[in-house]
């Protein structure tokens, strides 16, 4: 999952079921890298109905960086198949009636097509009113076995994850007022049943009572883990808590629900509040011919019906595609400074202000970990993680240290271009000014314009050559099966994914274009269904998982298809790794299979595995053919290309080092109401993480959606923290051969099964372990990056 919201909040049994909110990436540059989540899921809780993976706010994956049983997506029959994916016997598109909601019919796809705001609010408490009458039946008769617990209480919950989870990715991706007013609506109701389940003790002591059973030796290593899981996650649900204390928990919840809503709709809003007409064309001069293209669109579609590439007028907004284009490439300083003045204050100002939501949020956050017996909410957050808070600061402070010198040598290194440039800002470079020389000076170092690489970067290429990938490595076929099942925008793509045998074993959307209008930024992939054994359609095979990916790229513009930044090809790579996970688990308890029940800072593992491939010869080549030409990419530019790889490293780890520390310290030392504010916790923090401190008027933290609006918070760290496993899990690649394809093969098939096919069933350590043979080490991912022998003293 920048990833942005992946909402990466937390998990549990049905925690672990409960993950579908959201989880998009409120995603930065490339340069600036994103800033994304993602989500896992054990327990019970309302938190958990959150889980996209959105991109982080900085990795190089970002370019713009929840009736009874419900019969969900399954593989239709697994019989010989031909070479698309057939149908399953069911409607898949039931037609929306007066009569009908189309959230409580019967399907095999979600009808994402059908589904209106006014559906919502009925739909939902009709799902709610259900469970309430269900749960307390079950309530009265629970019995401590895990057939008559577990797997019931998975399949109760099924059809309201599914639902809630259409309802979210909706809002996330076909934003409108009437959708945001019925979700504010009935979410309290949500909320409410979600605190009730995670604070039953009927299934709190019945979970107990399995593991102090004769039957507790006899369970499988997955279904201890989710034993075990919902006990801690019970816990933290405040099951334990007195009465008095239990309603002030409840309404700490409930308060925090609608903050983190309200925070990421005003960042959405100050988002798209943002706009500014160019008519002259001087006042863009530098700009590409793709980002004029893009600017005259969006000029058309604001009501500026003659708007052309060539002579405008052009609407610059803050929507990743056009905001980076500016920052990369506007020669004009003066635009540069307005536009990012108004990215870096988003949301901080007027009726959008978050300021007063943030302080809220960490003052509500801090009562509750209070009354859960915590210090902090750091405390809380890392009860269910790898690591604990020191030592999450140990290695953000161990990165911090290698990455410094190279970061005050890549700013001498600007300093001293730009002034060979002529430039008159040479001796006062700000902040507004890095992208651009960062672009001009890799430019003359390397001799690459990633302007002039669209081309090579088709859209259809690139996905081709992702699957022929997928195939060499995982052994599977991904088929187009475009009609087979609802899509909620004309541009969303369908897939089948297929084993060796030709049989479906997952399924996913694929939405990549940016909607600024609609839909949020970042790039993310969520869950639709899980692969569940329990909820099999005919009780024998497991119900196949679906997920969906979505990313924020360039649309094509004319009759071009979408030609994509070589950092929009590692988004896709990215999502796709995650996406994997999900759909490839062989884990059949739907409480841990694929991403479900993984420690919140392993999630990243896979994802971040697949951006490795991008740099890899045989895979680039594959993908990089001109669009028009058939051209593959010269071999001197994948060398330059491979060359820049580091290309200002250090800069870029410390930027993910200072939003990881910033967290970090908002969440576990940080006194609401006391003699700091938040924003001088972000300067004080920046004085050791960036070579030029923010602004003073810097209010990033007021769209900083990952930690206040998604399942980030105390845990950006995490994407630091897989990082090092992730570039430790490729160079089991490198040691085996990248050259050699039986090698390549081979570990790829160890990959699959241990990484990507375990899923929550095993604890992540242990499954790296059993992949790499090891534990893991932090010295691939500095060698990767160019930063093994740099040491600092800083």
């Amino acid at each position: 999952m920048d990833r942005t919201h992946v909402y990466l909040p937390n998990r549990g049994l049905i925690g672990a079921l409960l993950i579908a909110n959201m989880l998009m990436a409120a995603c930065l540059s490339f340069s600036i890298k994103p800033l994304v989540r993602c989500s896992s899921y054990p327990r019970i809780s309302h938190k958990h109905f959150s889980k996209s993976r959105p991109c982080p706010l900085w990795s190089s994956s970002f370019s713009f960086c929840l009736q009874k049983l419900h019969r969900s997506p399954t593989c239709p029959s697994v019989a010989p198949f031909s070479s698309h994916c057939s149908a399953p016997s069911m409607a898949t598109a039931p037609q929306s009636t007066p009569e009908v909601n189309p959230l409580l019919q019967d399907f095999d796809f979600p009808p994402f097509d059908a589904v209106k705001a006014d559906h919502v609010i009925p739909g939902i408490r009709t799902i709610l009113s259900q469970l309430e009458n269900d749960l307390t039946e079950f309530e009265s008769k629970v019995e401590p076995s895990w057939p008559k617990l577990v797997e019931p209480l998975e399949k109760i919950l099924d059809k309201l994850i599914v639902a809630w989870g259409v309802v979210n990715h909706l809002k996330s991706v076909k934003d409108s007022p009437e959708l945001r007013s019925a979700i504010e609506e009935v979410q309290p109701d949500k909320v409410k049943f979600m605190l009730r389940l995670g604070q039953s003790k009927p299934f709190y002591n019945a979970f107990k009572a399995i593991q102090e059973s004769p039957e507790w030796p006899t369970l499988s290593d997955a279904q201890k883990r989710i034993v075990e899981s919902q006990i801690k996650e019970a816990v933290l649900e405040g099951v334990s808590l007195e009465d008095d204390k239990k309603e002030h928990f409840n309404k700490i919840q409930q308060e925090l629900a609608k903050l983190s809503q309200k925070f990421e709709e005003n960042v959405l809003d100050a988002t798209k509040k943002f706009g500014k007409l160019i008519t002259d064309k001087k006042e863009i001069e530098g700009l590409p011919a793709t980002a004029l293209g893009l600017a005259a669109q969006t000029a058309v579609s604001k009501g500026h019906e003659n708007a052309t590439a060539e002579n405008g007028p052009w609407m610059i907004t803050l929507d990743a595609p056009s905001y980076l284009s500016v920052m990369q490439h506007a020669r004009n300083r003066s635009l540069r400074m307005e536009v990012y003045h108004a990215y870096v204050t988003r949301a901080s100002s007027g009726d959008l202000d978050n300021t007063e939501i943030i302080d809220q949020i960490l003052k509500l956050r801090l009562e509750k970990a209070k009354l859960l017996g915590y210090n902090n909410y750091a405390e809380v957050s890392m009860a269910t993680k790898m690591a604990t808070v020191d030592k999450a600061e140990g290695l953000l402070e161990k990165l911090r240290s290698a990455s410094w010198d190279a970061a005050v040598q890549d700013m001498e290194d600007l300093k001293n271009f730009s002034k060979s440039q002529g430039a008159a800002e040479a001796d006062d470079l700000n902040h507004w000014d890095l992208n651009f020389w960062s672009e001009r000076l890799r430019e003359s170092k390397y001799d690459i314009n990633e302007e002039e690489l669209r081309p090579f970067f088709s859209l259809p290429k690139v996905m081709d050559g992702l699957f022929s990938l997928a195939k060499r490595l995982f052994g599977i076929d991904i088929e187009p099966a475009d009609g087979l099942a609802p899509v909620w925008n004309s541009d969303v793509r369908f897939y089948c994914v297929k084993d060796s045998t030709g049989s479906p074993i997952a399924y996913f959307y694929f939405d990549p274009y940016s909607r600024p209008s609609e839909k949020r930024g970042g790039a993310w992939m969520d869950e639709v269904v899980a692969r569940s054994r329990a909820l099999s359609r005919d009780g024998t095979k497991a119900r196949l998982p679906i997920a969906h990916m979505v990313c924020n790229q360039t649309p094509p513009v004319g009759s071009k298809p979408s030609l994509m930044t070589f950092r929009e090809v590692e988004t896709v790579f990215h999502e796709f790794g995650h996406a994997l996970q999900h759909m490839l688990t062989k884990q059949d308890e739907g409480l841990v299979s694929g991403i479900r029940g993984i420690e919140w800072d392993a999630v990243e593992l896979p994802s971040q595995f697949m951006e490795n491939w991008c740099y890899h010869r045989d895979t680039l080549m594959s993908i990089a053919k001109h669009y028009e030409t058939g051209e593959t990419l010269p071999e001197d530019v994948y060398l330059k290309l491979l060359a820049a790889r580091t290309f200002r490293a250090g800069s870029l780890s410390l930027r993910q080092i200072k939003f990881a520390t910033v967290d970090l310290e908002l969440h576990s030392k940080y006194v609401p109401g006391g003699s700091e504010t938040i924003y001088d916790v972000d300067q004080r923090v920046s004085k050791r993480t960036q070579v030029i401190p923010p602004l003073p008027e810097d209010r990033f933290l007021c769209s900083f959606s990952h930690i206040f609006a998604g399942g980030y918070a105390a845990g950006y760290y995490s994407y630091k923290w897989a990082e090092v496993l992730s570039a430790d899990a490729f160079s089991a690649f490198e040691d085996a051969g990248l050259d050699d394809k039986k090698a390549v093969e081979e570990t790829g098939k160890k990959f699959r099964e241990t990484i990507l096919a375990l899923g929550g069933g095993k604890a992540p350590l242990e499954v790296f372990v059993e992949f790499r043979g090891r534990e893991p080490s932090p010295d691939a991912l500095l060698r990767h990056n160019g930063l093994l022998s740099v040491t600092s003293s800083a």
